[in-house]
């Protein structure tokens, strides 16, 4: 979305497993406005801070809501987790340390989370959440509304706040939506798709299908909302449309992208994640210098009132699981892959490392919300839901609990959070039917995997 050529080809997202590419402002002559009818006009937050998030438009149904509510000084809510790590990792020239520290992300006592760059020079350190899976999708028939009301950082040169989703699995064909983007301090806001393949592609990777930066009046000094819109209504036309304080400003449809594309990027559920960057191939690209620069000031923050997501049914059923199923390969040796002991789908059954031989019982899919693993229609699960070093993991039947989520992240590894721990091949063995476990985040090839 730059004008500036990108800085890198991806960007490692430390959100499911997902190369996040540059968000550099895109260069689209022209683009096809689908109109949407949306019931907002009336609903919209007006640009001030709110106790609570706005009731559900009429016909919509909540299905994510956080108020921010907390006392002073608290860390994020159990819905959030922290990504943490340098930003230079993320492939977008960006500066910034992303922490876990209150003094870059807490609650402020007031309904809000505040996201606070801090630093000069070369040397600063931010904050970037996520939900801690891919939670909210359109149903086919149906849309999804997600929104937010934000007060965007001042500060200056350098400063890249941004409100946006990205689905489970490899970037761009899972898919990215940026609902909200600014750089060095504007008042302006961008939405941008990215889709396809990179680089190039029919989504124009890596600078994606947006709107460009667009005025934001106030956008500084006042809390705004910022919403997106994924319309299922007609499965053969579907379409993202972009709002600012209930006004339309940008729509792409799904015959500029094709069926196909299109459907793989976002026919399932995705991610919610807020961020506040340092730096990179966007701010730089628009403001023809390196930023942030000496006059860049420490301390500019990101505030958040709410942020919300409704849907309409529409009959269809919930948003189907991303697609594609394939095997889930360990680092520790070549042709090692995660393998269901004997084809068996009884509960308890060991999951262990075998040699990679294309069976069924190693044909794993990526679903609900990009957190959970199945394979033979069972699920990937820590026995009894232990959270110790060590507990065996194994498969069970689909049930929703904590033991059943593994969040792929930007190393390779599978986060359980309920744990903390990682999915884990004991002590780096290649031995075949080695049952697998969890084991403290460390980051070895025991703990590295790639999924289809």
């Amino acid at each position: 979305m730059s004008p500036s050529p990108p800085q890198s080809p991806s960007r490692t997202a430390r959100t499911p497993r997902a190369p996040r590419a540059p968000r550099l402002r895109a260069r689209l002559a022209a683009v096809l406005a689908v109109p949407l009818a949306l019931a907002l006009t009336a609903w919209a937050a007006v640009p001030t801070a709110q106790a609570s998030a706005p009731p559900p438009p009429s016909g919509w149904s909540q299905v994510f809501l956080d108020d921010f509510d907390g006392a002073a000084g608290t860390g994020i809510g159990g819905q959030w987790m922290y990504d943490t790590g340098p930003g230079s990792s993320f492939g977008t020239g960006e500066i910034e340390t992303m922490t876990n520290s209150t003094a870059n992300v807490h609650l402020d006592g007031g309904g809000d989370l505040d996201i606070t760059a801090l630093g000069s020079g070369s040397n600063w350190t931010s904050g970037r959440v996520q939900t801690t899976s891919a939670n909210v999708g359109a149903p086919a028939g149906g849309k999804l509304m997600v929104t937010a009301s934000i007060q965007q950082p001042t500060g200056g040169l350098g400063y890249w706040p941004a409100f946006w989703m990205l689905g489970p699995g490899q970037w761009p064909e899972n898919g990215e939506i940026d609902i909200m983007e600014d750089v060095n301090a504007l008042s302006e806001v961008a939405g941008t798709i990215h889709c396809g393949t990179y680089p190039g592609g029919v989504c124009n990777e890596g600078n994606g299908i947006g709107s460009g930066l667009r005025a934001c009046s106030g956008c500084q000094s006042g809390f705004h909302t910022y919403t997106m819109v994924l319309d299922r209504t007609n499965t053969s036309a579907e379409s993202i449309a972009f709002s600012l304080d209930g006004t339309q400003y940008f729509s792409v449809n799904e015959s500029q992208v094709g069926t196909s594309v299109w459907q793989q990027a976002f026919d399932h559920n995705l991610s919610i994640i807020l961020d506040l960057a340092m730096g990179g191939g966007f701010p730089n690209g628009v403001c023809g210098c390196t930023t942030p620069t000496g006059s860049t000031a420490s301390g500019g923050t990101m505030q958040v009132d709410y942020v919300a997501a409704y849907t309409t049914t529409g009959g269809g059923g919930p948003p189907p699981p991303p697609p594609g199923s394939g095997p889930i390969t360990s680092a520790v040796g070549s042709n090692i892959c995660l393998d269901d002991r004997g084809s068996s789908t009884a509960d308890y059954n060991p999951v262990q490392i075998y040699g990679c031989n294309g069976t069924a019982a190693q044909q794993w899919t990526v679903v609900e919300a990009g957190s959970t693993l199945h394979v033979l229609g069972k699920c990937l699960d820590i026995y009894a839901g232990g959270t110790a070093n060590g507990t065996k993991v194994d498969l069970y039947d689909c049930n929703g609990t904590g033991a059943q989520v593994f969040i792929p992240q930007s190393n390779g590894s599978l986060y359980n959070p309920q744990s903390g721990r990682c999915l884990d091949v004991p002590s780096a063995t290649t031995q075949w039917s080695t049952q697998v476990q969890i084991w403290d985040c460390n980051g070895t090839n025991a703990q590295r995997w790639t999924l289809p």
